[in-house]
């Protein structure tokens, strides 16, 4: 439960935002901020353990740091609350939604991972068109790979918003973050479970996604009875960074349809109310 948090001080409601793997709450803060702007929401950024500046206090298995932000949710917040991730963090997002849906008011999850097992996801048959001569010059080598397979908006100014991401934050556990993605419990138990999560729910997606792809996420919106699906073209596996404007425009779709919801257990004078308030 000992994890570290960017908490702004607005005082309309709380939206928590998890992490890519291996990415830190000031990358993601990076990603969300700006398509979350302007909503009067107290925006709320965490380190998952062994990422960042949190320490490693949990086993290296999903489930364990789906348990510790779950804890760390009952502990810290006013639940339910509206809950964001991208890639891993959005994994997670998910399956918090699934086991938990009582902390959940609402899910944007952008560029989720459905199944963790590389073999098994459904990845797009084409790639990308390609960039600019020289677009992943500036990128290090052992990087560029990696950018190739996993960038759809292919331009040497994208590459250098990822690399300033992927290089903010605090050092986080290479051994733990090694030894979670390569253990038997990186997956979550409950995976391939169908368990659906009643809230509003938006699943945005890249269309040149070369690491989860796309299709995936479209299938496991029977999950979703009230889930909104987008893919975008010119976007990858990195869509916030690839396409800021998207994500905002399709972020506050989402923000809408969840703040004029009804909240678990509220009267209707109590919508009212909230949504007076929080417009």
């Amino acid at each position: 439960m000992n994890l570290a948090a960017d908490r702004s001080a607005a005082a309309g409601p709380e939206v928590v935002c998890l992490p890519m793997f291996s990415m830190t709450r000031t990358a993601t803060a990076t990603a969300f901020r700006p398509a979350l702007a302007g909503a009067n929401l107290r925006e709320t950024y965490l380190d998952l353990p062994g990422h960042g500046d949190s320490p490693a206090t949990c086993p290296p298995t999903s489930q364990a740091l789906l348990d510790t932000v779950c804890a760390w949710l009952d502990h810290h917040t006013d639940a339910p609350v509206l809950l964001a991730g991208a890639s891993y963090g959005a994994y997670l997002a998910a399956g918090i939604a699934r086991q938990r849906p009582d902390l959940v008011r609402g899910l944007l999850l952008v560029c989720p991972g459905i199944t963790i097992a590389p073999a098994s996801r459904t990845l797009p048959d084409h790639r990308p068109p390609p960039g600019p001569t020289g677009w992943l010059d500036d990128a290090p080598t052992e990087l560029r790979t990696h950018l190739d397979t996993a960038l759809g908006h292919r331009t040497p100014t994208v590459v250098a918003t990822v690399l300033a991401a992927l290089h903010s934050g605090g050092p986080g556990d290479d051994t733990f973050l090694q030894t979670l993605r390569t253990g038997p419990g990186y997956a979550l138990p409950d995976e391939a479970t169908d368990t659906p999560y009643h809230g509003p729910v938006s699943v945005l997606t890249g269309r040149q996604d070369g690491i989860v792809g796309y299709a995936d996420q479209f299938h496991a919106m029977r999950r979703y009875p009230r889930g909104a699906y987008a893919t975008l073209d010119a976007a990858g596996h990195y869509l916030p960074f690839e396409q800021p404007a998207l994500l905002r425009a399709l972020t506050q779709d989402w923000l809408h349809r969840t703040l004029t919801a009804p909240m678990p257990g509220h009267t209707t004078a109590q919508r009212l109310r909230d949504n007076g308030r929080h417009g």
